[in-house]
């Protein structure tokens, strides 16, 4: 799906018999379970933490759908559930396309084939990674299946969907609990992630590059967050004029090297070092 499309997305609630309208006022707070096309109340407890030892990690993620005793024609945000194998585990991803980062993006998909085609070459395995814009959280789940010390980052609006995942697809898999923060492109870098302790091996990310007006802020917090011996590996599939002017821009600040390209979904995957000096 590509970015200029998301907005176009709305699902309209269809018209319904008069035996279908009774039962859907017998349900409160409901989730759209895809596998089934039915409305399942359970789906998504109102307050979900993390397993592990991060008592302090909360979701406060709260379902957009209101409950109502009558039916009547409406219109809300769909939620949706994807399922991919990466690692060797099935992974169940919830969406929203309420937002862009409530989506599983083309680069995304690129970059979780790319670390596991290449585990053995990158040994994810106890290294400190960050992910720039976590969204959903697939390339996340991904990397801390493959034993990485992963801290997935996005902005605050985003972290309730991005807790869940991580939670639900990474509980008895991996070597370390995932750590979830907020970053917003930017602001208070050093006082969020101080250079003197926020060391990285890898900074992922994924489909970070679209029509957006925070590129400038964007490429600030690559380069703060990446110290000489971190690498960057960023997937993007690239859309626009404005996405090649930032690459122009990212290859005057990092040694770029170019890993992987997908023909079909247009994306590209590199691996940078931010220049010295």
């Amino acid at each position: 799906m590509d970015a200029e499309c998301l907005e176009c997305m709305p699902c309209v609630q269809p018209v319904l018999s008069a035996a279908e309208e009774e039962s859907c006022g017998e349900g409160d707070d409901e989730i759209v379970d895809n596998e089934t096309g039915r409305l399942q109340q359970d789906q998504l407890p109102e307050t979900l933490q993390l397993w592990g030892d991060e008592k302090d990690i909360i979701c406060d993620f709260e379902p957009p759908l209101k409950p109502f005793k009558a039916w009547a024609p409406t219109v809300y945000t769909c939620f949706d559930k994807e399922q991919y194998w990466f690692a060797g585990y099935q992974i169940t991803i919830q969406e929203s396309i309420e937002e862009y980062a409530g989506v599983v993006w083309h680069a995304a998909k690129a970059l979780c084939h790319y670390l596991e085609e290449n585990r053995e070459e990158l040994n994810l395995k106890n290294k400190k990674v960050l992910e720039i814009g976590s969204g959903t959280g697939l390339v996340s789940i991904v990397a801390c299946i493959l034993g990485a010390e992963i801290t997935a980052t996005d902005m605050p609006n985003c972290l309730g969907n991005l807790r869940y995942n991580l939670s639900r697809n990474t509980k008895g898999k991996c070597l370390h609990n995932p750590e979830v923060r907020e970053l917003v492109w930017g602001q208070d870098l050093e006082a969020n992630f101080p250079k003197s302790s926020c060391l990285y091996d890898y900074i992922l990310a994924a489909d970070v590059v679209y029509h957006h007006t925070y590129l400038g802020e964007l490429l600030e917090t690559m380069k703060h967050l990446c110290q000489p011996e971190t690498e960057l590996i960023w997937a993007n599939k690239f859309r626009f004029n404005t996405d090649y002017h930032f690459l122009s821009q990212f290859n005057t600040s990092f040694e770029t090297e170019l890993l992987a390209e997908f023909p079909d979904s247009e994306v590209k995957i590199f691996k940078a070092k931010h220049k010295a000096g």
